[in-house]
């Protein structure tokens, strides 16, 4: 266990004037509260926060972070309260301690919502002082190298935590070090297989090539200088075992198809020196074609930049190799931590100064702004998910401005990531200057050109095919709206009908205060509900009027067949002819019966979220009814449909449908026919062949049963409307093949 005097040497190695007595002071605090408390591994308590604060010191934190990160534990686990450490270290430390305190009481889950949860009070936690995320992410490694003394089932569970969260949430903010070390840790819990398979192939090859890394650091250093770059250091290493099986994983190889896992390290004095370098390492050894990258003119987002490029270098071996500054590798290696806020020894309230130098931090931010945007957990929680996982394109705007994707982004994906509004627009793309299609996988350098129209609202499908958090959750976003505002569409001429049957003038003014009665918030998801059954209109109108005396009607199948009795609400019984609810007709029923049969014209009806057509089929001409269905608005039936018949006790489901003949004969609709037809070939070209004939679409066809001579099928069609079905029918009848055909409604 580090021992506190070598925790303040530590410090004061990078930072000589360091408050001694502060990091004493929280040492010696931290020691008394957590007592006799043990660890699972049996060592006091103690150790962890000192190890903690140990990791801190290799990022080079100020003396306030590391007192966090001895305090860290102090709140939650001992008598600490959040009103003596702001006394004892000021409301600086205290306020950072709490917000860690906040995020380990949902630690350690793995149920989606709750991890959500989790993610979102850490990135809360952070957009308050970034110092939270450096002690957290301390924190988490220690406990991920003291691992092995849980039981097995907890080390998967916050092993898969820490690979799905934490690992590239460091390497976002350019900590890459951290990252590989926390891949690393929780591969050998999550699959420890694998894990023992690679590092044993590792071990081998290292034994094998024993002082092959340093040999080619010396080849590499000695050409470097003799080229005038006296300053350059070569360092090189062997891949871990993670990063090996990751690529052999996403490439499909094995490990003896790997030819790179050596990398190498230029390091050098400024940046036109990393293109010199560059330079003479490629006209030295050769290069591999499609491996160079240079991150140092188009840096990632997380403020890495590096030329990368892979060479055949000494020995024949391909190896990789990364040119970089000086200032360059201290960010690759500290990442967030690295910018001046903590080298100028800068408090939290400066946290804008960092905003400014890093980009890493502006995408935390970004993030953390969509958190206002009303995800559900689990879509923030996938949003946040795909943004830390994805390697990234760069693409430009026609103006010149750069857009950072995950790689496999769309035309889509671009325009949401300028502007939700761009995104919810669009309508096509130029890549390039050429028109492509919306699917097109983007590449580094594409410039992209968004094409919109104001009237369109993004399909649902295009959820399948963006990649991005933020497209995803916008398409669903305007995807809900859109069909709320149909289903609203629809409660709004319906509440409209009841309410001037009652004698009463409907309006959103008028629902407002009976809002509460009906367990709606806003008055459009009221009118909503009632669009899509989930309200009885009635049920709004005695929330609005709760003295209004309701005539509602109430149907039953009397057991004289062909008759109905009818009780409204005041007594009256009728006794009614018909044998379907849809014959019933206002004039037999008087005026007070009568008064609460919904009828409800509806022009242009086509299949869409507020009214859509049963499986049974109608066409225009047939009589039609309309049926409220609970989230599914009205769906449509012939009245001959047997499906009618399971709504008999639902009378104020009904609705009397009209058709608009303008509108609907501008569209085919279906119809099923079974046709009992000879089985003799040729019977079936004779039966397409007439509905070819008649300008009808053949939509499906089915064998129901073979027999020795006769052959039954299902036929779907497609006509415009009864008299050309009707003209069909009568076609195929008269054919010599044909024994029967009919209209059915199953």
């Amino acid at each position: 266990m580090m021992r506190q005097y070598e925790l303040v040497e530590r410090v004061q190695k990078y930072k000589p004037d360091a408050n001694e007595a502060l990091l004493n002071k929280a040492y010696v605090y931290a020691m008394q509260k957590h007592g006799q408390q043990k660890r699972a591994s049996g060592d006091p308590y103690i150790s962890h926060p000192l190890e903690v604060a140990a990791i801190l010191t290799e990022l080079h934190l100020d003396e306030s972070t590391i007192a966090v990160a001895l305090l860290h534990d102090t709140i939650e686990d001992t008598t600490a309260t959040r009103a003596e450490i702001d006394e004892l270290f000021g409301e600086d430390i205290g306020a950072l301690v709490e917000g860690l305190t906040k995020i380990k009481k949902l630690d350690l889950v793995t149920k989606k919502a709750k991890q959500a949860e989790n993610l979102r009070k850490l990135l809360l936690a952070i957009s308050d002082d970034v110092r939270v995320l450096l002690v957290k992410l301390a924190d988490r490694l220690h406990n991920m190298r003291t691992l092995e003394h849980m039981n097995q089932e907890k080390r998967a569970r916050i092993s898969e935590e820490t690979m799905d969260i934490y690992a590239p949430l460091a390497g976002r903010m350019g900590m890459q070090d951290m990252r590989e070390e926390l891949e690393q840790l929780s591969f050998q819990y999550i699959n420890p297989e694998a894990y023992e398979t690679v590092t044993k192939r590792l071990e081998e090859l290292s034994a094998r090539n024993e002082g092959l890394i340093r040999k080619i650091e010396e080849e590499l250093r000695d050409l470097l200088v003799a080229n005038g770059l006296t300053n350059a250091f070569v360092k090189g290493r062997q891949k871990k075992a993670y990063s090996v099986f990751r690529k052999m994983q996403s490439k499909s190889l094995s490990f003896e198809q790997l030819s790179d896992v050596y990398g190498f390290r230029i390091i050098v004095d400024d940046i036109p020196a990393c293109y010199r370098a560059l330079g003479i390492v490629h006209t030295r050894w050769r290069v591999v074609p499609g491996r160079f990258k240079d991150y140092i003119s188009t840096p990632k987002q997380n403020d890495y930049r590096s030329i990368h490029t892979t060479i055949v270098g000494p020995s024949n071996q391909r190896i990789e190799l990364q040119i970089r500054t000086r200032r360059m590798h201290e960010i690759a290696e500290f990442g967030i931590a690295a910018h001046t806020l903590y080298k100028d020894g800068a408090t939290g309230g400066d946290s804008d100064l960092l905003s400014r130098e890093s980009n890493a931090y502006s995408w935390l931010r970004h993030t953390i702004e969509s958190l206002a945007e009303g995800d559900s957990p689990e879509e923030f929680l996938e949003h946040t998910k795909l943004e830390l996982f994805q390697d990234q394109v760069f693409c430009f705007t026609p103006k010149g401005k750069l857009i950072a994707l995950p790689r496999g982004a769309t035309p889509i994906d671009f325009a949401y990531a300028v502007h939700t509004n761009i995104g919810d627009t669009t309508v096509g793309a130029k890549i390039n200057g050429r028109i492509m299609p919306l699917v097109t996988r983007l590449a580094n350098g594409d410039e992209v050109e968004i094409i919109r129209s104001g009237v369109q609202v993004p399909p649902a499908a295009w959820e399948e095919i963006v990649v991005t958090g933020k497209a995803r959750a916008a398409i669903r976003r305007a995807t809900r709206m859109a069909i709320r505002k149909q289903y609203a569409g629809l409660g709004h001429r319906i509440l409209e009908r009841t309410f001037e049957r009652a004698g009463k003038i409907f309006s959103k003014d008028v629902m407002k205060p009976a809002l509460h009665r009906l367990g709606r918030k806003e008055v459009e998801d009221a009118i909503a509900s009632v669009g899509r059954g989930e309200i009885s209109s009635l049920d709004v109108l005695r929330a609005v009027y709760p003295d209004h005396q309701d005539e509602r009607v109430t149907v039953k199948p009397n057991s004289d067949e062909g008759w109905f009795n009818m009780r409204s609400a005041s007594g009256m019984v009728f006794r009614i002819p018909g044998k379907n609810k849809a014959d019933l007709d206002r004039s037999q029923l008087g005026e007070e019966a009568g008064s609460d049969l919904e009828v409800l014209p509806i022009r242009g009806i086509t299949n869409n979220a507020e009214v859509h057509f049963s499986s049974s089929g109608a066409v225009p001409g047939d009589r039609i009814v309309g049926i409220m269905e609970k989230g599914k608005g009205i769906t449509i039936y012939p009245i001959q449909a047997p499906a009618l018949q399971r709504f008999d006790d639902e009378p104020e489901s009904w609705i009397d449908i009209r058709w608009d003949l303008d509108e609907a004969n501008k569209s085919r609709f279906m119809a099923r026919l079974m046709i009992n037809a000879l089985n003799e070939p040729g019977t079936l070209a004779k039966v397409a062949q007439t509905i070819a004939t008649l300008d009808v679409n053949i939509r499906g066809l089915t064998m129901i049963g073979v027999a020795t001579d006769f052959t039954e099928m299902a036929v779907d069609v497609e006509v415009w409307d009864l008299r050309q079905l009707n003209h069909l029918l009568a076609q195929i009848k008269d054919l010599d093949c044909i024994a029967t055909v009919k209209r059915v409604f199953d």
